[in-house]
């Protein structure tokens, strides 16, 4: 509407009348203005004319005379003009619902030629969207919707609970971007608290989104508007849903809610109607609901169309996860080949140190090399990484001193504990060969906070990564750190002794590694000695974008590795060693070799940071796992990505391989951990009992554990080969409850019936746990005191 108006220095006989004003200031009005003066006039609303009037005369000032006029567009004037007509057959419908209705109604109301004019020049609009820009229609919306699914048969409820979270972000989005901020802060601190539990990550980044200008330059937003969020649902899950939102009935409990009445609930209907049929894509499935279990139903939903890799050549994008596991064929899951004379010498050095110790059963190489399961692939040599043609002694140590700790190694038995009474007299001894023992190092008077940490196979040392950019190591066993002196000639070294003579005179059981400029995110030891002697090397990964190579013998920097653009969140060697991997910001896992300052490979696919890595114990494969909610499996030589495993609803904060080879664990910022199988793709189960962030996991040897580590301050338990599932009400009395007891978080998410035990600190977020090659569990953490957040 023009803001050009005449000046406020009026004679009080123009104000009075309408028609004189009319003609005053006639010959200053845009067109527009005089236009819907022309309509107030001819159609009779003198007080509408007459505000109109005292707003263009008396809202002028002098300066306002030199402007030109502001004008509105045709279709902003048309909005304003035509909103809603009732018709005559149908009361409470409008008439002016689509653009060939607006026009024809207004065009039969006699309106003068200006008017007439202007209707002829207009293109297609309708009053619909200036009926659903009225914010309380999502709210009321989504509250009916809510209610509906609360009080859906319990069948149906877990399948119909997934839409919640699409449209809600849905909305939100929709009021930020029409302006309502205050209505979509209010939606948002109304329905979030119902989601938060899975999709905490999620919400929390929406809720930073409080301007257009926001929505229009986040990407995870342009997703939610650009692609459809893929829903799994039954065929009658989905009649009822339809049948609800055409008809306001179906598959809810009484008391559940009045459903869409009035009509403002009939906006919520059509509002949430918009987003089912705009943005969600349904995936049918026959299965009948009660067969299904109840986590199955978020498991492959989404917006899967960009997190499906594509196939080479093609053009359309996958929606099922599945389709494209299976597409890429079996894998070489067994365990890795050993060479024919390593086994040789091995098996010598075995049979000789058993005469020495005189064991009365010698040892078996066979002992550490797992049986391949059925069905399983064992690689041969040719397909495992370049490695070195020859072994060395270090080798024959490592797996001599293997056998020694399989033989040795405390067998985890978690089914021990199925069907025991823990009142009585045999649970104290059952409890003892299920559930691990588990020594814990916690860190003082951290106030800068440490984010990784990590042991040596060998238990011997433990170096963790602080905010400051330094790492420090520990000798757990008491023994000093002494670097080679730097001031040596390499004539002096003949002989062992002749090399201790050169170390460090003095030294202290910890030592500070300076080299990184920013927050030390992950530290690895080098796996090549195993738990035969200490390790040679430690890798770091940094916020400066680098990863570091250290000497344990020097306790200096020996290379750094550029190539990530940003910082590097995590860093794994290989089982094999020389080769590791790194996960960055910058959305890529990269391989890189000792010997050499480039990676060697580039594993790009991931629509957000890579969050963490992992190799498969036989070095053939790499697991990542990302903020944008999936794990992805690759081809460690190919560079292509051959399995993709989505279920979380929330970003991979971390994952372990079994040492079998046969399962992938991995755990979100949806506070669950998912169990896979390699070589399907398909979830196993889901685990769920964390009430806050999981930042570590470790599987025992014989891969029928899995243990983490979390921001609540726990260690828990989980049986691995549990058939799973929600905790019924029946074992609430049982060992698990015991240590759960109280959780707040548990009472709105449930506890796995596969939780054994938890292990609770006093105020230690476990930032990594881990399994020593005997069973022994280690974690470690900071202490996190009652001042500190």
């Amino acid at each position: 509407m023009s803001a050009a108006t005449p000046s406020s220095s009026h004679s009080p006989a123009a104000a009075a009348s309408p028609a004189n004003a009319s003609q005053e200031v006639a010959p200053s009005l845009s067109p527009y203005d005089q236009a819907i003066l022309d309509y107030l006039r001819a159609r009779g609303h003198h007080d509408a004319e007459k505000a109109f009037l005292q707003e263009v005369v008396e809202g002028r000032t002098p300066d306002d005379k030199t402007k030109p006029p502001e004008e509105i567009g045709k279709d902003e004037f048309i909005r304003t003009l035509a909103v809603f007509a009732q018709k005559n057959s149908r009361p409470g419908e409008n008439q002016l619902k689509d653009s060939g209705t607006v026009l024809q109604e207004l065009t039969s109301m006699g309106n003068p030629s200006a008017i007439q004019n202007l209707i002829a020049s207009i293109g297609a609009v309708g009053s619909e969207e200036v009926i659903a820009a009225d914010p309380t229609d999502r709210e009321e919306g989504f509250r009916e919707l809510e209610a509906w699914v609360d009080g859906s048969l319990d069948m149906y409820r877990p399948e119909f609970r997934p839409i919640l979270f699409p449209i809600f972000c849905h909305f939100y989005l929709d009021l930020i971007q029409k302006g309502f901020k205050d209505a979509a802060q209010k939606f948002y601190s109304t329905f979030s608290g119902s989601l938060l539990a899975s999709h905490s990550a999620t919400l929390h980044h929406l809720s930073t989104l409080l301007l257009p200008a926001h929505v229009q330059n986040d990407e995870l937003a342009q997703r939610f508007m650009n692609e459809k969020y893929a829903i799994k649902m039954s065929r009658s899950g989905l009649s009822l849903l339809v049948g609800w939102l055409t008809e306001a009935f179906g598959g809810e409990a009484m008391g559940s809610g009045a459903g869409f009445v009035g009509e403002q609930g009939k906006r919520g209907r059509v509002a949430v109607m918009a987003v089912v049929n705009n943005h969600l894509s349904f995936q049918m499935t026959s299965t009948n609901p009660t067969a299904v279990s109840p986590n199955a139903w978020e498991e492959s939903t989404g917006l899967l169309s960009s997190l499906i890799p594509q196939a080479s050549g093609s053009t359309t994008n996958l929606t099922n996860p599945q389709a494209f596991n299976t597409g890429k064929g079996d894998l070489k899951l067994g365990p890795a080949p050993i060479s024919e004379d390593l086994r040789t010498e091995t098996e010598r050095v075995i049979r000789e140190q058993a005469l020495l110790d005189r064991e009365p059963v010698p040892y078996d190489i066979q002992m550490t090399r797992t049986n391949i399961p059925q069905g399983l692939v064992a690689p041969t040599e040719a397909d495992l990484l370049p490695h070195p043609p020859t072994f060395k002694t270090i080798d024959i140590e490592r797996e001599v001193s293997a056998v020694r700790d399989a033989r040795k190694r405390i067998r985890l038995e978690p089914s021990a504990l199925n069907n025991i009474d823990p009142n009585s007299s045999q649970a104290t001894l059952q409890r003892s060969r299920a559930l691990p023992s588990i020594c814990a190092y916690t860190l003082h008077d951290v106030t800068e906070g440490s984010p990784c940490m990590t042991f040596s196979q060998d238990t011997s040392l433990m170096a963790a990564g602080f905010a400051e950019s330094y790492i420090r190591i520990w000798n757990l066993k008491g023994d000093k750190l002494r670097g080679f002196r730097s001031d040596f000639q390499a004539s002096s070294v003949k002989d062992v002794a002749s090399l201790q003579k050169i170390r460090e005179k003095k030294g202290s059981t910890t030592r500070k590694l300076i080299g990184h400029s920013g927050p030390v995110y992950s530290v690895a030891f080098d796996p090549i000695c195993g738990s035969a002697a200490p390790p040679k090397y430690l890798l770091s990964g940094s916020a400066d974008a680098t990863v570091r190579l250290w000497s344990m013998d020097t306790l200096t920097n020996v290379v750094a590795y550029r190539g990530h653009e940003n910082p590097v969140w995590d860093v794994k060697w290989s089982p094999m060693g020389i080769y590791f991997a790194t996960g960055s910001r910058d959305r890529t896992a990269r391989l890189w070799s000792t010997d050499r300052t480039t990676c060697l490979r580039i594993y790009a696919g991931h629509l957000s940071d890579v969050d963490c890595v992992q190799f498969h114990p036989n070095s053939l494969y790499l697991a990542t796992g990302s903020s944008d909610w999936t794990a992805r499996l690759w081809d460690v030589q190919r560079g292509t990505s051959v399995r993709v495993f989505i279920g979380h609803q929330a970003p991979v904060s971390c994952m372990a391989m079994s040492p079998d080879g046969r399962y992938l664990a991995t755990a979100g910022e949806d506070l669950a951990i998912n169990l896979w199988d390699l070589g399907s793709g398909k979830r196993i189960k889901k685990m769920t009992g964390h009430n806050s962030s999981i930042y570590s996991l470790s599987f025992s040897a014989e891969s029928s554990l899995l243990v983490s580590g979390g921001a609540d301050w726990t260690v828990r338990c989980w049986d691995v080969k549990g058939a799973g599932g929600l905790k019924t009400k029946a074992g609430e009395n049982g060992v698990v409850e015991a240590v759960n007891r109280g959780s707040r978080n548990e009472e709105t998410q449930g506890t796995s019936a596969d939780l054994l035990a938890t292990f609770p600190t006093k105020r230690t977020p476990i930032t990594n746990v881990q399994f020593t090659p005997r069973n022994l569990c280690l974690a470690g953490g900071v202490y996190l005191s009652p001042e500190q957040r």
